[in-house]
């Protein structure tokens, strides 16, 4: 028997090993107007964020058993559609840690020392040393708002910057280095917030303007989890007020935001097209994570991985 496996966003399928070798898997690359056709025969289905797997598209796919999300979060994944059609859904929680924690603190490091706005006045023939000093990251205060794997791993590296690290984490017990608090004292207290929570009703606009107001005057603000989180507006307005010294954002409620949005007229904002998995390593393992599910599921009836798996009590 074989089964088709249907790659419909930029995964490294040369990384597919667990499947690549076997000749029981045919691996097909499909996108746009390629997808729905090739998913009438596919057993598994490959996706990072950009493919948004809904009822509709699932009912293109009437063999499909698998859903495998090459990454961390399943926002574009209706999960319980999924469920309901006995589709396993599948991710990649631990592959993209890494390489997610070191954009965060690449973009922490280029607001606090303003590197892309030095970098555009240098390139237009401007030296202006004065109009670029930055601060230190030493002695001061990360507020993160969410502490699972990735970040914990930039409480680790701001630490060794000499920071103080808080979180609101309600899944969160102890963890050493770490101080547990609030949302709302994490806000107030921390001169740099760090989002690391998914998207869901939950979190939505969870940075709304009423909890940006909360921050510190001065302070800076970093997402590199999921668009929606932040609400887009209200930032803007914190950025043009002066209350925000500073933003990041490498994910958005629109992606790509439309050129018409106010982000790109926002003062000092830095912005990044969703680069926070996107090292040759971190695409490398997601790869492999999920084709090893895939092989688990399809072939030894392996389901345990599942993010839908019926779980024991």
């Amino acid at each position: 028997m074989s089964y088709r496996v249907v790659v419909a966003d930029s995964v490294d399928v040369s990384a597919l090993t667990a499947i690549t070798g076997d000749p029981r898997f045919e691996i097909v690359v499909a996108t746009g107007s390629e997808l729905r056709p090739a998913l009438r025969d596919a057993a598994a289905l490959i996706v990072r964020s950009e493919t948004k797997v809904d009822d509709a598209l699932l009912q293109e796919a009437p063999h499909l058993r698998v859903v495998a999300r090459a990454g961390v979060g399943l926002d574009n994944i209706d999960v319980e559609a999924a469920t309901l059609r006995g589709v396993g859904v599948f991710n990649a929680p631990d592959a993209n840690t890494l390489a997610a924690a070191e954009m965060t603190v690449a973009l922490i490091l280029a607001l606090v020392r303003k590197v892309a706005a030095a970098d555009r006045a240098l390139r237009e023939g401007r030296w202006d040393r004065g109009a670029f000093k930055g601060v230190e990251l030493s002695g001061r205060t990360l507020g993160l708002v969410g502490a699972g794997r990735i970040g914990k791993e930039v409480a680790a590296r701001c630490r060794a910057f000499g920071m103080t690290v808080l979180a609101c984490d309600p899944y969160l017990e102890q963890c050493e280095g770490i101080e547990l608090c609030s949302l709302e004292k994490a806000l107030a207290e921390a001169d740099i917030v760090s989002v690391h929570v998914p998207l869901n009703d939950e979190t939505r606009h969870l940075l709304d303007a009423n909890r940006i107001a909360m921050m510190r005057r001065g302070s800076y603000l970093v997402n590199v989890s999921r668009g929606g989180v932040v609400d887009e507006a209200a930032l803007v307005e914190a950025l043009e007020s002066g209350h925000l010294a500073g933003a990041a954002l490498d994910v958005y409620e629109n992606e790509p935001p439309p050129l018409s949005s106010p982000l790109f007229q926002a003062p000092n904002l830095v912005l990044t097209p969703h680069l926070g998995a996107s090292t040759a390593e971190a695409q490398v393992r997601v790869a492999s994570e999920v084709a090893e599910s895939i092989r688990n599921a399809l072939i030894d009836g392996d389901l345990k991985a599942a993010v839908n798996a019926p779980r024991r009590a």
